[in-house]
């Protein structure tokens, strides 16, 4: 469990890198949960509409967090 939450700190570290780039185009990106080499975020305000979210999400979030955090694999939007 330790080191779930070790991950999870890695992962909202990342997190807190990307959110000024996304807040300066609308968006907001929130952490929801770390399980089994997944991340789950949520995207919202301008990203929720943005054709381009799944390159956001695919080219740009995940490599980020898979770069420096290597236990999650993949991530995923939640959406409402």
């Amino acid at each position: 469990m330790d080191e779930e939450k070790e991950i999870e700190t890695k992962i909202r570290a990342v997190i807190d890198k990307i959110k000024p780039f996304l807040m300066s185009d609308g968006g907001i990106i929130e952490f929801v949960k770390y399980e089994d080499g997944i991340c789950y975020v949520k995207l919202s305000g301008a990203c929720a509409d943005c054709n381009l979210i799944e390159f956001t999400l695919k080219d740009g979030i995940e490599v980020a967090i898979t770069s420096e955090v290597p236990e999650v694999i993949e991530v995923r939007n939640i959406e409402d």
